[in-house]
């Protein structure tokens, strides 16, 4: 499997949305930036906050679109444009509906499951190729609550779980970047946190 170059989080622009179930893709993106000792800073040619980090020995572009979540294959195709990234080497981390708080999946493709910022990507590279870190943020119970739901700031015991499947998903993003993706899913997907 190919090595991953740069990981991609997803979430909403603006102080609004940073606390909000859409940008648990954002969050992983943030604490890898600061556990690496740096900071994502504005990058206009991606449209992006944007970071470049070392994840053992391994040299790792971090970005975190700043358009909007149904915007952010913009921001993807320019750094992919510009750093000459297969969408193979891309892992797109975002929140996801169908995984409970606390657990979180590695993906190798796939369509967009009715998530926008996956839709938008998938629209902009022209494939569906991209590798995705599915971040449970679990479901309301009622399709037409979701767009509430996920723009609504998850509780004390769900923050706590959506905080324990990150570091669980960080502890295997060596495995994931270097391309042992069958070590990465074996450990992540047996978490459950």
């Amino acid at each position: 499997m190919p090595q991953i170059k740069a990981i991609i989080g997803l979430g909403n622009p603006g102080d609004n949305y940073a606390a909000t179930r859409h940008n648990a893709g954002a969050w992983l993106v943030e604490i890898l930036a600061r556990q690496a000792g740096t900071e994502l800073r504005q990058e206009k040619k991606f449209l992006s906050l944007y970071a470049k980090v070392l994840l053992d020995g391994q040299e790792l572009h971090l970005l975190e679109p700043t358009t909007f979540m149904n915007r952010s294959g913009a921001a993807v195709a320019a750094l992919c444009q510009f750093y000459k990234i297969a969408p193979d080497e891309l892992l797109v981390a975002h929140d996801e509906l169908d995984i409970p708080p606390g657990a979180a999946r590695y993906k190798q493709g796939g369509g967009h499951g009715g998530h926008n910022g996956l839709r938008d990507i998938i629209s902009a590279l022209g494939e569906k190729g991209f590798n995705r870190l599915r971040i449970g943020i679990g479901h309301p119970g009622d399709s037409r609550q979701v767009t509430n739901y996920v723009l609504g700031r998850p509780g004390k015991a769900e923050l706590e779980a959506i905080g324990a499947a990150l570091n669980e998903c960080l502890a295997t993003l060596p495995l994931a970047v270097s391309g042992d993706w069958a070590r990465a899913m074996s450990r992540l997907h047996s978490f459950s946190g």
